[in-house]
């Protein structure tokens, strides 16, 4: 396992997206030296389209072999394909329009009204599916061995579309499901679970803002993934916190720490 967080925290949200981006830039370029193709898990959300942002506005943007690139999602809001809160279509917008992807490696989410109607189980199941049969003889589980997967961590803690007390939040089974109710709109939504995403090989959770300090201090500080999801979100080689000063407020000493490029 990963072992315990490490903790990066940036001077502001400008500089933590671009320093986020520099450090993506690296790991693609890495897994591709590696392993001839990368796999990452795109968030949505302001601190994942500020990263993409920022991606599309690096100077090192063009070091990655795009065509070579393999994007998923954590999670997806369940409206129809375009709509402009779609996770994909502001990741589209932000970064994905502008470089040369291969259209088959961009794994979005099912859309409302398209191939599963309003079902989001049977989204959830068909994209469960998609990843099953991109897993490797090397991977473990039912999922690819994502080089990175990102996740923003949201000012009640939840991460993807895993809210606290939620029943997505308890599943220990299925990597994907369908998300009824959520406590923010739109109410029905797809996720990967907690088990999808400790099968990356990294987890990097984003966090920025005022509005996000308390909910770090909560995550970091030992709290059940229950009752605080960001707990439970790890990757299998290494976890990082990724934050401005804001967010890292409330966190003894880590708004003191320096950030570093390692």
């Amino acid at each position: 396992m990963s072992g315990a967080p490490r903790l990066v925290v940036h001077r502001d949200k400008e500089l933590m997206a671009q320093a986020t981006a520099a450090r993506l830039i690296t790991a693609i370029v890495d897994a591709q030296a590696a392993r001839g193709s990368a796999s990452v898990v795109l968030t949505g959300g302001r601190n994942g389209n500020g990263l993409l942002a920022a991606l599309r506005a690096s100077p090192a943007l063009d070091a990655v072999d795009w065509s070579r690139v393999d994007l998923w999602w954590g999670d997806e809001r369940f409206l129809p394909e375009g709509d402009p809160d779609r996770n994909d279509t502001q990741a589209r917008a932000a970064l994905l329009d502008s470089v040369p992807l291969d259209p088959a490696r961009v794994h979005s989410m099912p859309v409302l009204d398209g191939a599963y109607g309003k079902d989001a189980d049977a989204a959830a199941d068909a994209y469960a599916a998609e990843l099953a049969a991109a897993a490797g003889p090397d991977d473990e589980g039912a999922v690819p061995s994502f080089d990175v997967l990102m996740l923003g961590v949201g000012p009640d803690t939840h991460v993807a579309s895993l809210f606290p007390e939620l029943p997505a939040v308890r599943e220990t089974e299925r990597t994907v499901v369908g998300v009824y109710d959520a406590p923010k709109p739109p109410p029905t939504r797809i996720s990967l679970t907690l088990p999808a995403i400790r099968a990356a090989r990294e987890v990097w959770l984003l966090a920025a803002g005022e509005d996000k300090a308390q909910a770090a201090a909560v995550a970091l500080s030992g709290a059940g993934e229950i009752q605080a999801p960001a707990a439970g979100a790890r990757g299998s080689r290494r976890t990082l916190w990724l934050l401005d000063e804001a967010a890292a407020a409330r966190l003894p000493g880590a708004a003191a720490a320096p950030a570093t490029a390692s």
